[in-house]
C-alpha cells in the first residue's frame, strides 16, 4: 500500500503508451488522431472541480543538457472526451526563458534524455506500433526511430561515449505445463505452482530484462541479454524505472537492481540488491551482499570514485527507514551517510564535483532538498516552506526540481544553491489557476489521548466565513506508512473537496513519515490501537470549532485508510454521518490470504492468522474491522478496483454486503477495468461525482 508515486508514475506512462498507435514508419510526423493538448475549462465558478482538475497539464520529468543551458521536460494533458492523455515535451533555457513546445504530437513521448553530446534528444514513443526508442533534433525536427525490436521496449540509457545503449525488455516466462496445452488454443485456464502469480494489477508472465547494444546514432545491433536464462526482473516490478539501472561514467560496468528470488520467496522478503555488471568479462557481482532490506536506485559519482544508493535495513519492511549509503569503488567501503539524521533520504543526485548529493526528504508534512558533504558527512537543508519538492537536478550554482503543495500543481522551479532563492521556471497552468479561489491551508499541533504532539492540516473553504458552520471531513491516509505531505493529488484532492465546501481535517496520525523512524514504526502491529485515537482526537478537536458543524462529520480514505474508514465505522460512537471507503481492507483473514506481498502482512499484522502462539497477529485479526460490523450505523460509499490485486475487490463487495445485510445506507462503485487506483479520465470523474453525490446526500 505503500510506494505510490512510483506506481502512480508508471501508470500514467501506460495512458500515455495507449495513446500511441500507428502504422509503422521509419520517420513520422502526420498524425491521425486528434492532438490533445492544454484546454480551457469552464472556471466561471472560480473554485476547483473535477473538470478542472482534469484540464490541468502534469508536468514531469526533467533533464539538464550537457552543456549546462536547457531544460528538457514533458506535460501530460487528458481529454475526457477521449478517455485517454497525451504527452508532449518542451525545451526552455535554465533561466526559464525561450520555452517552447518541442512536439506536437498524437503520440505520447517519455523517458526522455539529452544525447551525451547534446546534439540529439532520445525518448520512447509507441508511434510505430509498440515502443522504441526514437531520437530528434533539440528543436523537435527529424524524428526518427532508432530500434526496432521486436515486441517493443521499456527504457533506455546510453552509454557515457554514447557507443552503446541499454534498453529493458519483457521477456515471456516459459510455461512449465505447456505439453498441458497441446490443442487446446482457446484454453484460457491459468495453471500456477507457487506464490507471485500475480502483482498488484496484472497477472505475471513476462520478466524485465537488460539488454546492451551497439548504437553509431542510427541504430543499434548486436544486441545482449545481461541476465540472460535469469527468473528476475530489473527494474522491479511495478515500480522501478530507469532509476534502478545506471552507466559508471566509464562505460565499463552497469549498476542495476534486482531482488534474486522467485515465487513463495519473493513474496516473503523486501531484499533487492545492488548488482555490477562487467562489460568487458560479462561478470556479475552483488554489490550488497548480507545487506538484507531494499537497495535500489544506484548513482555513480560523475568522478567515478563513489556509488550512492538507498538502503532499507530489515528484510520484510517495505517501510523501513531510506538510508543514503554510499561505496568507495577502489576501496569496497561501504558508509552510512544518514546514521544520524532521522528521516529518508529519497531521489539521490550526485553534485558535478562528486563532493556531495542531493536528495529529498519529508519533515513536518514537507518535502525539501538537503545536501549531503562526503568529507564530514554534513548535511544541510536547502530549501523551505509549505511545499513538496522532488526530481532534483544540479545546473550549474542552481537545481532544478519539481515543486507543488497542496494548492498549486507541480511546476520546475530553480533554487540557488548558495543563497536558497527559489525561481518558478514553468507555468504549465496559470491561465487557469489565475481564475481560481483556493482555499487556506494551516497547520495544527495537536496533543493526542497519550500526550504526544499531532501535526494536522486543515484545509477551509475557499472564501472561508468563520460566522457559518461547515462540515467536516476527516482524510484517512493510505500507506499506512508515507508522507502525508504537500502533494497535489489528482483523485484525493484536498482543494476540490474543500471547494465543496466541506473543512478538510488531515492528521499525520501513528504511522506517517516525516516525524521520526519510532513514530512511523508504532503503527506495524497497531493499525487498530493508537492510530485510530489520533484520528479521533483530531476530528474532535476540531468539532469544537464554531464553524464546524459536529452533527456533520465524514471519514473518508482509500488502502490503508479504506481499513481505517471501516474501523472507524465501528467504534465512532455516533460522530460521523457518512462515510466513504476505497480499495479498503475488511476482513484481516481474508486479506492475508488474498494479497501477493506476504512481506507486507507478515511485518505489519504480525504474521497468518493460524499462528495461535502470535499475540500480535491474534491481537490484530481480533480487530479486524469485519469484527465490528454489528455496530456499524453511518451510511457508507464503498469503491473498489477488479484489477487491485493487493486489495482484493472482494473485500469491498464483502464490506457493501455487510452493511445492507444490516440496514445501513451503502452503496458499492465497482471499477472492472481499474487497479488500487482510478487512472481513466471518464472513471476519474465518475469516482469524483459519486464521491460528492454521497456527501451532499448524508451532509448537507
Amino acid at each position: 500500500m505503500k510506494k505510490i508515486q512510483f506506481y502512480l508514475m508508471m501508470s500514467i506512462v501506460a495512458i500515455w503508451i495507449s495513446a500511441c498507435e500507428a502504422p509503422s514508419k521509419k520517420e513520422s510526423t502526420k498524425q491521425d488522431a486528434p492532438i490533445i493538448g492544454q484546454s480551457m475549462p469552464d472556471v466561471s465558478g472560480g473554485k476547483l472541480t473535477p473538470e478542472i482538475l482534469w484540464a490541468l497539464g502534469r508536468v514531469s520529468g526533467h533533464a539538464i543538457s550537457p552543456d549546462g543551458q536547457s531544460i528538457l521536460y514533458g506535460i501530460s494533458y487528458y481529454s475526457v472526451e477521449q478517455n485517454k492523455g497525451n504527452r508532449e515535451l518542451f525545451t526552455m533555457d535554465v533561466s526559464g526563458e525561450n520555452n517552447k513546445q518541442i512536439t506536437k504530437s498524437a503520440k505520447s513521448e517519455f523517458n526522455e534524455m539529452w544525447r551525451p553530446d547534446g546534439e540529439k534528444i532520445g525518448f520512447l514513443c509507441a508511434e510505430s506500433g509498440s515502443v522504441q526508442m526514437w531520437e530528434m533534433n533539440p528543436d523537435g525536427t527529424g524524428r526518427t526511430m532508432i530500434t526496432d525490436i521486436e515486441g517493443g521496449i521499456t527504457g533506455f540509457k546510453y552509454a557515457p561515449d554514447q557507443s552503446k545503449i541499454l534498453y529493458t525488455k519483457e521477456i515471456p516466462i516459459p510455461n512449465k505445463f505447456a505439453d498441458l496445452y497441446k490443442g487446446l488454443p482457446d484454453a484460457t485456464g491459468r495453471l500456477n505452482d507457487d506464490l507471485m502469480y500475480r502483482h498488484w494489477d496484472h497477472w505475471v508472465d513476462t520478466w524485465s530484462h537488460i539488454f546492451v547494444a551497439n548504437y553509431d546514432g542510427l541504430k543499434v545491433w548486436d544486441d545482449r541479454d545481461i541476465m540472460e536464462g535469469e527468473p528476475f526482473d530489473s527494474p522491479l516490478s511495478p515500480f522501478g524505472g530507469m532509476e534502478q539501472i545506471n552507466w559508471s561514467p566509464d562505460g565499463l560496468t552497469i549498476a542495476y537492481t534486482c531482488k534474486k528470488l522467485t515465487g513463495k520467496a519473493y513474496s516473503l522478503s523486501t531484499n533487492s540488491d545492488i548488482y555490477l555488471y562487467d562489460m568487458e568479462n560479462g561478470g556479475t557481482v552483488n554489490m550488497t551482499n548480507g545487506m538484507m532490506g531494499f537497495d535500489v536506485a544506484p548513482e555513480f559519482s560523475p568522478d567515478g570514485r563513489y556509488i550512492a544508493w538507498q538502503s532499507m535495513e530489515r528484510d520484510g519492511y517495505e517501510s523501513d527507514k531510506n538510508r543514503l549509503f554510499v561505496m568507495d569503488i577502489e576501496t569496497n567501503q561501504k558508509f552510512y551517510g544518514t546514521e544520524n539524521f532521522d528521516q529518508n533520504a529519497d531521489g539521490l543526485t550526485w553534485a558535478s564535483d562528486s563532493k556531495s548529493l542531493f536528495f529529498t526528504s519529508d519533515w513536518h508534512s514537507r518535502t525539501q532538498i538537503y545536501r549531503y558533504f562526503i568529507e564530514d558527512g554534513k548535511i544541510i537543508q536547502l530549501t523551505e516552506g509549505m511545499v513538496d519538492y522532488k526530481s532534483v537536478t544540479e545546473a550549474g550554482d542552481f537545481l532544478v526540481a519539481v515543486r507543488n503543495s497542496i494548492a498549486q500543481p507541480a511546476d520546475l522551479f530553480s533554487v540557488n544553491m548558495k543563497t536558497g532563492e527559489e525561481k518558478q521556471l514553468t507555468f504549465a497552468n496559470k491561465d487557469i489557476l489565475d481564475k481560481l479561489t483556493m482555499g487556506n491551508v494551516e497547520e495544527r499541533w495537536m496533543k493526542t489521548f497519550d500526550g504526544e504532539d499531532m501535526l494536522t492540516l486543515i484545509i477551509y473553504p475557499p472564501n472561508f466565513d468563520p460566522n457559518k458552520k461547515y462540515p467536516a471531513l476527516l482524510y484517512c491516509k493510505g500507506g499506512p506508512q508515507g508522507p502525508l505531505s504537500q502533494n497535489f493529488h489528482y483523485r484525493w484532492n484536498y482543494e476540490l473537496m474543500a471547494a465543496n465546501d466541506y473543512i478538510i481535517v488531515t492528521p499525520n496520525r501513528r504511522g506517517v513519515s516525516g516525524f521520526g523512524q519510532a513514530w512511523q514504526e508504532q503503527i506495524s502491529g497497531d493499525y487498530h490501537g493508537k492510530s485510530m485515537q489520533d484520528y479521533l482526537t483530531a476530528i474532535d478537536e476540531m468539532a469544537k470549532e464554531p464553524f464546524v458543524d459536529a452533527d456533520r462529520l465524514g471519514a473518508v480514505g482509500a488502502s490503508a485508510g479504506g481499513y481505517a474508514v471501516y474501523y472507524l465505522a465501528g467504534i465512532h460512537e455516533g460522530r460521523f454521518k457518512a462515510l466513504i471507503a476505497h480499495d479498503g481492507i475488511f476482513n484481516e483473514e481474508a486479506q492475508y490470504l488474498e494479497t501477493e506481498e506476504m512481506w507486507f502482512e507478515n511485518w505489519d499484522i504480525g504474521g497468518p492468522f493460524w499462528d495461535k502462539k502470535n499475540k500480535i497477529a491474534q491481537e490484530a485479526y481480533a480487530h479486524s474491522p469485519h469484527k465490528f460490523v454489528g455496530n456499524w450505523d453511518a451510511p457508507i460509499l464503498v469503491i473498489h478496483g477488479e484489477h487491485d490485486y493487493r486489495v482484493v475487490y472482494t473485500q469491498g463487495m464483502t464490506a457493501f454486503n455487510a452493511a445492507i445485510l444490516n440496514g445501513v445506507p451503502a452503496e458499492y462503485l465497482h471499477f472492472p477495468d481499474e487497479n488500487h487506483w482510478v487512472l481513466q479520465p471518464q472513471n476519474g470523474i465518475l469516482w469524483q461525482r459519486v464521491f460528492f453525490n454521497w456527501l451532499e446526500k448524508w451532509l448537507k
